[in-house]
């Protein structure tokens, strides 16, 4: 479902590893074959649950969610009554592959999609994270701290998929070594600086990560007013509901067969996934975050599925598009090369 229109935004990427560097020497852009960070984004479990797994952890963060109600074109839509399905499955199947040219493209690709984004964000900001709690103040998400957390409650989570989802021949996912997972830090700041993060926040193992989460306790969390729109009072999950329900057509039912598999089947098994401390900010209570806890064991041949090959290439195409599949491709070329000669 949709051409590479979708998701590109200024030309086919160049991918890692093109002779675009200095003298044309290869230019793998900001990880690069060889990486703990490559290993961790191309397997088939992350390429199957990157985007629902970043959406989930990064509506835990206030300012996320606060931009997302009150400037996403999904809450416009919702607020014109507009809004459908095919609306809501389109934005979240850019998730994917609109990330894809910055973390598998050459340095040049990496940075004018982090341009874009930046472009896009700087419309997104106000007064009023939470009506709730007027103390937490307003948010703007082309600032860094709003880009920095932007950035890490993506990686985040995407390290947390492959931990607890990726099968790795014979052997069951398990977590990486603390090394692996340090040094995936450290090479995730690369990232980090690429959107504008503030340097002296950029984590550099696991341990500061932990202190990061720490110091912003205050931004993450659930309650019942952040949903809440300022300006109109409306609550934009339940608006966004009511609205595509009563816009619905069966010409819709090829968009809402893979928000029901994502959102409904998928949701609680990837919220068991994450940190307790993410599924306690999701507003998940000690029932509730056991039953998520035993969801993700239990989905696990389900998951093992989804990463073998056919599975995974429609998901693949599904959502990160022509040119994520591309890059993907390419990457997954490099990186077994690269490891094949250690």
């Amino acid at each position: 479902m949709g051409t590479e229109r979708r998701w590109r935004r200024f030309g086919e990427p160049v991918p890692a590893g093109a002779p675009t560097g200095p003298d044309g020497a290869p230019d793998y852009g900001l990880f690069g074959p060889g990486s703990v960070a490559w290993d961790v984004l191309l397997h088939p479990a992350v390429i199957v649950l990157e985007s629902i797994g970043q959406s989930l952890m990064q509506l835990t963060y206030k300012p996320i969610a606060a931009g997302i109600r009150d400037h996403d074109p999904l809450s416009r839509k919702a607020r014109d009554g507009t809004l459908t399905y095919f609306d809501a499955f389109e934005r979240f199947q850019r998730n994917s592959g609109m990330h894809a040219p910055m973390w598998l493209g050459d340095g040049a690709t990496a940075r004018k999609m982090a341009d874009h984004l930046h472009r896009v964000h700087k419309r997104v900001a106000g007064d009023v994270i939470d009506i709730g709690a007027p103390d937490l103040g307003g948010y703007a998400a082309a600032e860094p701290r709003e880009a920095m957390w932007a950035a890490l409650t993506e990686m985040h989570p995407i390290l947390r998929m492959y931990e607890a989802f990726a099968f790795r021949g014979f052997w069951l996912p398990r977590r990486l070594p603390k090394a692996k997972r340090d040094q995936y830090v450290r090479e995730v700041g690369a990232y980090l600086r690429l959107v504008g993060a503030p340097e002296a926040e950029i984590p550099q193992d696991m341990a500061q990560l932990r202190a990061l989460y720490r110091k912003y306790d205050h931004l993450f969390g659930h309650s019942d007013t952040i949903d809440t729109i300022p300006a109109t009072g409306q609550n934009f999950p339940q608006l966004s509901a009511e609205t595509m329900k009563r816009n619905f057509h069966k010409t819709q039912v090829r968009a809402i067969l893979p928000l029901m598999i994502q959102f409904a089947m998928f949701k609680l098994p990837i919220l068991g996934a994450l940190p307790a401390k993410a599924r306690h900010n999701a507003g998940l209570g000690p029932v509730k975050s056991a039953v998520a806890v035993a969801a993700r064991y239990l989905a696990m041949p389900l998951f093992w599925l989804l990463q073998q090959g056919p599975f995974e290439r429609r998901l693949m195409r599904l959502m990160w598009g022509p040119d994520g599949v591309a890059l993907i491709d390419n990457a997954r070329r490099l990186h077994k090369q690269a490891k094949q000669v250690r």
